[in-house]
């Protein structure tokens, strides 16, 4: 495999192949960054009278609490302003030893729903199987779009572990009527703050085996699906 190194421990990766996340994930780690998607002239997904702006936010600011002074949060944005997609990687590439977790809501055909988790790099897939595992276990049942590996801007480009996961289908009509309860969107942070929590603690313990690694470039914003 080009760029190995039977010399590395981790893996046999060269230090530049650690830099793309070719390595075990995190563990130990107090600082996170939380990305609320979307934001400002941005609204992101409209349907059903939620905005995914709006609901992204919210969530993102129960994580915040919820995660307390356990660690060091950072948030790419605390209202409703614009921030461009490669400043939040640039923003989670400064952060040091840290994650980031990016919080969306999706849309499409009205019969869709559920979770949905996108990672891309090997060290953030047992960031992002736990965070998908937790907030799967507190939406209805079968509700469970899977763990994806896709390369997006926010799951490439971060110099740090990175996931970014879609709590729901706002275009759904029950989901979104979950979505607009506060309740709900609590027990979703709580989720996403006990599966960051518990990569701190653990690292990859019990998530199975790593995904092999991918070399490919930098995602950019004419590529395809790059929307988030």
């Amino acid at each position: 495999m080009t760029g190995c190194s039977t010399s590395d421990s981790s893996f046999g990766y060269s230090g530049s192949a650690k830099s793309l996340g070719h390595k075990p994930g995190p563990r130990g780690f107090r600082t996170v960054v939380l990305d609320a998607g979307h934001g400002g002239s941005d609204s992101g997904a409209v349907r059903n009278g939620i905005r995914e702006k709006d609901v992204a936010l919210d969530v993102v600011r129960r994580v915040e609490q919820k995660l307390g002074n356990a660690f060091r949060v950072k948030v790419v944005r605390n209202g409703d302003y614009f921030v461009d997609l490669d400043d939040r990687v640039n923003r989670a590439s400064r952060s040091g030893d840290a994650v980031l977790v990016s919080v969306h809501f999706n849309s499409g055909p009205s019969s869709l729903s559920g979770v949905e988790t996108y990672y891309w790099r090997v060290d953030s897939f047992g960031l992002a199987s736990r965070l998908h595992r937790a907030v799967g276990s507190v939406t209805p049942r079968d509700n469970n779009r899977g763990l994806v590996r896709r390369r997006l801007r926010l799951t490439r480009n971060p110099t740090i572990p990175c996931v970014l996961i879609e709590c729901g289908y706002l275009s759904n009509r029950s989901e979104a009527a979950l979505i607009r309860q506060a309740s709900y969107r609590d027990r979703l942070a709580y989720a996403i703050a006990y599966a960051i929590s518990a990569q701190a603690s653990e690292g990859d313990g019990n998530i199975g085996p790593l995904p092999p690694p991918r070399w490919d470039p930098p995602s950019r914003g004419t590529d395809a699906r790059d929307q988030w």
